[in-house]
């Protein structure tokens, strides 16, 4: 089966200009990214998906000059960039990641993947967010390519078409979908915040790489759980933004957010 990952990339964020290019320990956050998403055994092929958008040239330029792959598509259908990147790569499954996951450990990548692989072919989709379990920023989604075709085909609401996957998940009698929850019952979900949307979220994700990664490039989950635990000024830095998620402003057209028992907070612009 041929495994392709898309790390979905842009420069035009509206919260945070230019988030995927902010400084990590020396290199592009999202060039940070990648290098852990590239320690997951089972990710396969390894595609940056960036806009068609003059100004997500440079995107592109830093792909090149690191020997990554990279496409390019529509900037507000996300599906049909990710349909057509499956569709050019020639993908059996699409592992769909996004670009503000700076802290993302690669051995839950490979749970989810290894999930959906091991039950072959029983889901059309596996996630580690119906519910979510695991921080926020540490987001997996995995798809058949058949299933992928089918959403691009039909799926007609703008949120539907500029997130990718709620066609899939808000549809479980079309599609068999399967979920991957922490072990033991953990659930950071709404209380840890490792996503990057504002300021706040980038000074958290600096404090962490500039604590862990010269001692431990490698540093995963529970090396960041340790160090926050230690020093619980770091985690003050984002949590009013804790337990925020993009659904919230269309929570009157999705039908299974109770069934997947989401959990919302609030918090003051």
């Amino acid at each position: 089966m041929k495994i392709v990952t898309a790390i979905q990339a842009r420069t035009s964020s509206s919260r945070l200009p230019n988030k995927v290019l902010l400084p990590l320990c020396g290199e592009p956050l999202f060039i940070r990214m990648i290098e852990r998403i590239k320690r997951a055994s089972l990710c396969g092929t390894l595609v940056v998906a960036t806009s068609l958008n003059q100004e997500d040239d440079i995107i592109e330029c830093l792909c090149n000059k690191n020997g990554i792959h990279c496409f390019r598509g529509s900037l507000s259908d996300l599906l049909d960039r990710h349909f057509q990147l499956a569709r050019e790569y020639k993908a059996d499954a699409l592992v769909k990641i996004p670009s503000d996951c700076p802290l993302i450990d690669p051995l839950i990548i490979d749970q989810v993947i290894g999930y959906y692989l091991q039950n072959y072919p029983a889901y059309d989709y596996v996630s580690n967010l119906h519910p979510a379990t695991y921080p926020d920023g540490n987001d997996v989604e995995i798809m058949s390519f058949g299933a992928l075709e089918k959403a691009w085909i039909e799926a007609d609401k703008d949120f539907e078409r500029e997130h990718t996957t709620p066609y899939l998940w808000e549809n479980p009698s079309v599609f068999n979908i399967g979920n991957v929850t922490w072990p033991m019952g953990r659930d950071f979900s709404t209380s840890h915040r490792f996503t990057i949307d504002y300021e706040e979220d980038y000074r958290f994700i600096s404090a962490i790489y500039n604590e862990l990664f010269p001692l431990k490039p490698r540093f995963g989950l529970d090396d960041i759980i340790t160090l926050i635990e230690k020093d619980p000024s770091i985690m003050r830095m984002n949590n009013r933004y804790a337990g925020r998620y993009w659904y919230e402003k269309h929570l009157d057209e999705l039908h299974t957010i109770d069934d997947y028992k989401y959990k919302l907070t609030t918090y003051e612009d």
